[in-house]
């Protein structure tokens, strides 16, 4: 698994350029298939809005020739006299009505026969009861007495002056088996305007769809309706004779913003709706097209996501193929250089590949080898600050420490504590043996407790016993070293700025292992300070305080220990004014 994950990480870069090469030909490849898809689909729509236009016009066509003949024949009827006479004048003698009727019937078979074509029956209905029809097996199979009650004849006496087309479901008149289509008219005295009998035009609804029926097909489908929304005809037998109040509202709406289609959504499908309104028959022909039959008509979408598949697939193999040749040099090179941390700056990557990444080879190698130069002046010249500094710290003893330590012990020999005297001079020549003499950088832990005693040996000869010192050092600790004069000067700085304000007190020395690092505290309860901002980001003391002994600030500790060890290591210093001081050194565990 490691593996894997280090072989993705050098070719990261491959990966990156792929995985973007990728999304980027199936975005295309979607967004200029979904494209091409949508404007197809409008070149369609408007094409096949512009072609069932045509068609609709023809059916209209069709429709107003079969509405001419029926005016024709309504308007020969209206002014026949013989028939108006038949429809009004009482019942005579036997001879007589035969006379009348046979009159009526020539005409009304020659009016009959200007509408054979359609294959339309006509009834004539009169005040007087009498009734008349042109076909022997009628349609409509309705006595006078029901004819007058009967809903058509109800609605066609609210608009006299009109013809008026309506719809007959099957079992509305006695032993009906099929949908009719009736077209009644009010037979009106001219002179008083008052209605003396009623024309009926009666054809099967399915002959009636002879109009259309050529010009549909599954999905595209014909309506006839009238205003009020009632399909009169349609190329869907179950919609005959049903309310359609949404499409006549698409029907409406096409007609008054004269838009020549719209998209909308009929019996759970989305549809193209065209519709034209024919005003001499005052209805609505309707076009109703399944969009997505229509539209899977002309595009094949197996073949089309086939096609797009086979594209895709072909032009990943290619960015494939070129990425991985023009960043296989490249990761090798970035492989090569990721490994130069282990070889410590002295090897160099191989030079190949690609112009650029034969450039960058030769550009790394030129680095490599001035910063080789650059690290060995760098780590010459930190051996000699160090030396400088270590030189330095040897010879920056305090003459008045010496002077002062020195007056003591002579003050002690002349009141005869010859002991005492002596046990201060051997502490004394301790310490300079390890400051002066001692070149080594680090020192056991052990050895720098003893430095510490004899200091605060001194110190206590010096000033009295009112600052006491304890020691708590872990025994694994003691063999460690630390940096030759790293501890003294925060001793020396609880002892002269800890106490200037109270009397006594006590100094802690502690040392313990943490992890990998050694951690040695020093602490007080003396008079503590307060820290300024600068000095508050690495806790250190204010800077410019007197240093008795050694001369070095403990911002220089500071920065040697970040110079020696890195940034993990250093000194923290807290303080809060009246409750003493913690100083805290940490330093990677040193064998030597």
């Amino acid at each position: 698994m490691n593996k894997q994950i280090e072989k993705l990480k050098h070719n990261g870069l491959f990966v990156k350029m792929f995985l973007i090469m990728v999304v980027t030909i199936i975005a295309v490849s979607i967004t200029t298939t979904w494209t091409t898809i949508r404007v197809s689909e409008r070149v369609f729509m408007e094409t096949f809005s512009i072609t069932n236009t045509k068609i609709i016009d023809q059916i209209n066509h069709s429709m107003d020739a079969f509405n001419y003949s029926i005016v024709q024949a309504a308007n020969t009827i209206s002014q026949s006299g013989v028939i108006r006479g038949y429809l009004t004048e009482a019942e005579q003698d036997s001879l007589h009505n035969l006379r009348v009727f046979y009159r009526m019937d020539d005409i009304m078979h020659r009016i009959a026969s200007g509408l054979e074509t359609y294959e339309v029956e006509i009834k004539v209905a009169g005040a007087n009861g009498r009734l008349y029809t042109t076909s022997d097996i009628s349609y409509l199979k309705l006595s006078a007495e029901q004819l007058k009650n009967d809903p058509l004849t109800q609605r066609a006496l609210e608009e006299p002056r009109k013809l008026l087309y309506q719809h007959v479901k099957p079992g509305d008149g006695d032993q009906q088996l099929q949908q009719l289509l009736v077209v009644t008219k009010p037979l009106l005295n001219t002179s008083s305007g008052d209605v003396y009998g009623m024309i009926y035009f009666i054809m099967p609804e399915n002959k009636f769809a002879r109009f259309y029926e050529a010009y549909t097909s599954e999905g595209n489908d014909v309506i006839v309706m009238n205003k009020e929304g009632m399909i009169l005809s349609s190329s869907r037998k179950m919609w005959t004779g049903q309310e359609a109040e949404e499409l006549m509202k698409s029907a409406r709406e096409l007609e008054e913003r004269n838009m020549p289609y719209e998209n909308r959504v009929i019996t759970g499908k989305e549809q193209i709706v065209l519709s034209q309104y024919l005003p001499l028959l005052d209805l609505y022909v309707v076009n109703l097209i399944d969009k997505k039959q229509a539209i899977g008509e002309l595009t094949n979408m197996k073949a089309l996501l086939i096609s797009i598949v086979v594209i895709v697939g072909i032009s990943l193999i290619i960015v494939f193929t070129v990425s991985r040749r023009m960043t296989k040099s490249l990761t090798r090179l970035v492989k090569q250089i990721s490994t130069i941390s282990k070889y410590e700056f002295d090897h160099k990557v191989s030079v190949g590949g690609s112009y650029e990444t034969r450039q960058l080879g030769l550009a790394f190698n030129a680095m490599i080898d001035e910063l080789q130069e650059y690290v060995k002046k760098l780590v010459q010249t930190e051996k000699e600050k160090r030396n400088a500094e270590l030189e330095a710290l040897q010879g920056q003893i305090n003459p008045h420490f010496l002077y002062n330590t020195l007056a003591s012990v002579k003050f002690m020999v002349q009141q005869g504590s010859r002991d005492k005297a002596a046990d201060t001079i051997n502490a004394l020549i301790s310490l300079l043996q390890n400051v002066v003499g001692n070149i080594s950088e680090t020192i056991p832990l052990s050895q720098e407790l003893v430095n510490m005693r004899h200091y605060v040996l001194i110190n206590h000869v010096r000033y009295g016993e009112r600052i006491k010192v304890h020691y708590f050092i872990s025994p694994d600790c003691m063999g460690y070293h630390v940096p030759k004069l790293i501890i003294q000067p925060f001793i020396e700085n609880a002892f002269f700025h800890g106490f200037n304000r109270k009397t006594e007190g006590h100094i802690y020395f502690m040392a313990s292992k943490e992890g990998h690092a050694l951690v040695c505290e020093i602490v007080d309860d003396g008079d503590g300070f307060a820290m300024d901002k600068e000095d508050g980001k690495l806790g250190l003391v204010p800077r410019g305080k007197r240093q008795l002994f050694t001369g070095i600030g403990v911002h220089n500790v500071h920065d040697r220990l970040k110079l020696l060890y890195g940034d993990g290591f250093g000194l923290t210093i807290s303080s809060e004014p009246g409750e003493g001081t913690r100083v805290k050194i940490r330093i990677p565990l040193l064998d030597r």
